[in-house]
C-alpha cells in the first residue's frame, strides 16, 4: 500500500464547531473506507490541524501542512472567510483545497474544488419554493461576513426580480447573540418569510427567539412565516432543539430516515475524500488539480473541470417532529457559480414533489 498524506483543516472549537465536526467525521470516514478498499492500493494518512475557529489561524496552519508534510490536498475550512484566507497559501505552495460546505458563489479558484452547493443549487430553488407558497415579502438576516453579505445580496436581487420586497436586512458579528432588535423588526414588519444567514451561536439564539415569537403571535408560525436557511442541517438540530420545528432548508443531502450520513456536510467531506482517493490511485503520479480532475473517480463527485464546482442533487426539506423531511428535489443540478443562466433557476424539468 502506497501511503499518501492528506490534510484536514477543521475547527474542533469555536462558533461553528458543530459544522466542522460533521465535516471532519465525514472526511475521517472517507479515509477509513478508502483505506479498506483493496482496489485503490493506497493508504491515506491524515495530517490534521485545528484552527480553533480563529480566522487568522487558517492560513498559517494550511502553510504548515503543505510545508511540513507530504500532503498536497487539504479537505477543510467551513466559513468563506477561512476559505479565502487559505487560497494565497495554496497558490504559493502548490496545494489544493477540497471545500465541503455551501458557499455564496462568484468564485472559481484553480486551487479549490467546491464540493458542496453554490447559489443556483441552494438559494435560488429555496426562494422560488418559498415565494410560491408563502409570498414575496422577505426579511434577511446574516452574520457580518462574506457568507451573510453575499447570499443576502443575491437574495435581494432574486426577490426584486420576482416583484417582491425586502422588508429589512440586519447583521450580527459572528458569535453575537443579541438578537432582540432583529426579532422586534421582524415582528413589526410582518414578512412572509425570514431568510436566516446567521451562523453558529447567533443562529441558535435567533431561532429560539423566533420560536418564542411564533408561540406568542400566530402570524409568525412556520406555516405562515417560515424561516429559510441554505446551511442549517441535521448536525445543528441538537443545538436548536424545538426551535428547529418548521425550519425550511436546502442542500444536496438530508438523512430523512435511513440515510448514510448525518448531514450534507458529512456527506460532502466523505465524497471529497473518496473522489480524491480514487483519482490519486488511478493517476499513479502527482498531478496538478486540472490533471487530477481529468482522471475518472468512479462517480463519487461530478466535478466541472473548468469551474471546479460539482453537479449535485438539490433538496428542499422541512423540520417536522425534530427531523428534516424532504418536500421537493431536483436529481442533478449543474453548478452555475456566477448565476450566468438566464432563468437563474434549477431546471424545472427535474423537479420531483415528495409527498408529505
Amino acid at each position: 500500500m502506497l501511503p499518501v498524506e492528506i490534510g484536514l483543516l477543521f475547527s474542533c472549537s469555536g462558533s461553528y464547531r458543530l459544522i466542522a465536526e460533521a465535516c471532519r467525521t465525514g472526511a475521517l470516514r472517507g479515509i477509513a473506507d478508502a483505506n479498506a478498499d483493496p482496489s485503490l492500493h493506497i493508504e491515506l494518512v491524515p495530517v490534521e490541524r485545528d484552527p480553533g475557529g480563529e480566522a487568522d489561524a487558517y492560513a498559517p496552519l494550511c502553510e504548515d501542512i503543505l510545508a511540513n508534510s507530504g500532503a498536497r490536498h487539504i479537505v477543510g475550512c467551513v466559513t468563506s472567510w477561512s476559505r479565502k484566507e487559505v487560497i494565497p497559501a495554496l497558490e504559493r505552495l502548490g496545494g489544493f483545497l477540497w471545500y465541503p460546505c455551501p458557499y455564496e458563489g462568484f468564485e472559481s479558484s484553480s486551487q479549490v474544488v467546491y464540493a458542496h452547493a453554490c447559489p443556483n443549487q441552494h438559494l435560488v430553488p429555496l426562494l422560488r419554493w418559498a415565494m410560491a407558497r408563502h409570498g414575496r415579502r422577505g426579511f434577511l438576516t446574516g452574520s457580518n461576513y462574506i457568507w451573510g453579505w453575499e447570499v443576502n445580496r443575491v437574495a435581494r436581487d432574486l426577490i426584486g426580480e420576482a416583484g417582491g420586497q425586502v422588508l429589512g436586512e440586519r447583521y450580527l458579528p459572528i458569535g453575537d447573540t443579541d438578537v432582540a432588535r432583529m426579532v422586534e423588526e421582524i415582528r413589526a414588519t410582518g414578512p412572509d418569510f425570514v431568510l436566516n444567514n446567521l451562523i453558529g451561536a447567533s443562529s441558535y439564539k435567533f431561532m429560539r427567539a423566533l420560536s418564542c415569537l411564533a408561540e406568542a403571535d400566530a402570524r409568525f408560525a412556520p406555516d405562515r412565516c417560515p424561516v429559510l436557511s441554505c446551511n442549517l442541517t441535521e448536525c445543528e438540530i441538537p443545538a436548536l432543539g424545538d426551535a428547529a420545528e418548521g425550519l425550511v432548508s436546502t442542500g444536496p443531502y438530508f438523512r430523512d430516515g435511513a440515510g448514510r450520513f448525518g448531514s450534507s456536510f458529512e456527506a460532502a467531506a466523505y465524497a471529497s475524500v473518496r473522489s480524491l482517493a480514487a483519482r490519486l490511485a488511478h493517476a499513479g503520479e502527482v498531478l496538478d488539480l486540472d490533471g487530477l480532475l481529468s482522471v475518472p473517480d468512479r462517480g463519487e463527485l461530478s466535478i466541472d473541470p473548468v469551474t471546479h464546482h460539482t453537479t449535485l442533487p438539490v433538496l428542499i426539506a422541512q423540520v417536522e417532529d425534530g427531523a428534516f423531511r424532504v418536500r421537493e428535489r431536483w436529481d442533478a443540478v449543474t453548478a452555475d457559480p456566477y448565476l450566468a443562466r438566464r432563468d437563474r433557476l434549477a431546471p424545472r424539468s427535474q423537479l420531483r414533489a415528495v409527498p408529505r
